[in-house]
């Protein structure tokens, strides 16, 4: 292994975290963690980039201002699952034993994250886990997040869980309360940093007719969601645009090859059907500020639907974050065709359906989730300046 090379070491400040990013939303969720630490003078954040999905990760680091002081370079394209995660357990731990960090951070449930884990245990470097505790019971569905999870937390010193439903996951695991904090979910302090904006950046969005049709945005990406289920959901999303002559769809379509053969095929040419490459985070949401309902398998925009009022109709049987479903934003619909068409139907026809699916109340917080988990930092380790001490900061 050639010697790691640190692109920019910050000189400031004696606690060194190490936080590690390898996929857009790692980067997206950590963005204000990291600020956080860069406010607060007793810590010195080094950002390490695996770079998982390079061209993702790289997109949303750009939006969220981010730059790696570590770039490992260790795309997951072309590799499985062990490859990525071999390769990543070396590379880590060498990063790791060079820089040799006071702590470890780590967000949600990616290859990243428990290769991450595995290489700070390894050596003896405490580990906290952001986005700590999330559990669908189903260690296949999504696959294999629901693993690295559970493998993340047998590792994990500090538990930052985001809701009082993951804290009791955690809890009926074994892990201690006093190493559970419940902070809120960082996405939305996130999604609160980025302003609306009058125009997109992808020129394709500027071309929808926001103002006469209701935009449904669809994403799929899951492992379980792929081959003929894919298939199917495109033509579940078909018959929604033959049924409802006033609804258009926006799809940004994951690089990942399996993703995209299909739903080229299945929905390039088809009217009121945008295909897009994957949006920058602020078209991203501007894209949920607008829309009239959204259509996911995806985790992060469960977390984001409901800050921005917007029902979601969940294209999984099970999800790691139920609290969108009780709080009424989200609902289960599976991947059976005629069970997609017909949610999205009842939302589009029934406006007392709709105005039911954005009442709530936002289960994931109140945008102050990274000044919170900064805070037990500071308490855990003694770092609060005297002042911040005596008024309990």
């Amino acid at each position: 292994m050639t010697s790691l090379q640190v692109l920019d070491p910050p000189a400031r400040g004696p606690f060194r975290v190490a936080v590690v990013l390898g996929t857009r939303p790692e980067a997206i969720k950590m963005a204000p963690v990291v600020r956080a630490l860069e406010r607060r003078p007793a810590f010195e954040p080094l950002v390490i980039a695996t770079s998982q999905h390079r061209e993702m990760l790289a997109q949303a680091m750009a939006a969220m201002d981010l730059q790696p002081h570590v770039d490992l370079g260790l795309t997951h394209a072309n590799r499985t699952l062990a490859e990525f995660s071999a390769q990543a357990l070396l590379s880590l731990a060498q990063c790791l034993a060079e820089l040799r960090p006071h702590l470890l951070m780590v967000q949600g449930d990616t290859s990243t994250v428990v290769s991450a884990a595995l290489a700070a245990f390894y050596q003896g470097v405490p580990i906290a886990h952001v986005e700590a505790g999330l559990r669908s019971g189903d260690m296949h569905r999504p696959f294999p997040e629901e693993a690295n999870r559970r493998i993340a937390s047998i590792t994990t010193d500090l538990h930052f869980a985001p809701t009082e439903l993951a804290r009791g996951n955690l809890l009926r695991e074994g892990i201690s309360p006093g190493d559970v904090f419940v902070t809120g979910n960082t996405v939305v302090d996130a999604l609160t940093s980025v302003a609306p904006r009058a125009r997109f950046d992808d020129p394709a969005l500027n071309t929808v007719d926001w103002a006469n049709r209701r935009t449904l945005l669809v994403t799929v990406h899951r492992r379980e969601s792929l081959g003929d289920e894919l298939s199917g959901l495109c033509g579940a999303f078909k018959r929604i645009l033959h049924r409802h002559p006033d609804v258009e769809i926006v799809f940004p379509v994951h690089l990942n090859p399996r993703v995209r053969e299909v739903v080229f095929r299945e929905l390039a040419g088809v009217e009121r059907v945008t295909l897009l490459d994957p949006l920058g985070y602020p078209d991203l949401l501007e894209v949920m500020r607008r829309c009239h309902l959204i259509l996911s398998d995806s985790g992060g925009i469960q977390e984001e639907a409901p800050a921005l009022r917007k029902p979601i109709l969940i294209l999984r049987t099970v999800t790691e974050r139920p609290e969108v479903v009780e709080a009424g934003f989200g609902r289960l619909v599976g991947t059976n065709p005629a069970a997609v068409a017909e949610a999205a139907g009842t939302l589009l026809s029934d406006p007392e359906a709709y105005r039911r699916m954005t009442a709530g109340l936002n289960p994931f917080g109140d945008g102050r989730a990274a000044e919170r988990i900064v805070d037990v930092l500071e308490a855990r380790f003694g770092l609060a300046l005297p002042e911040r001490a005596a008024l309990g900061a």
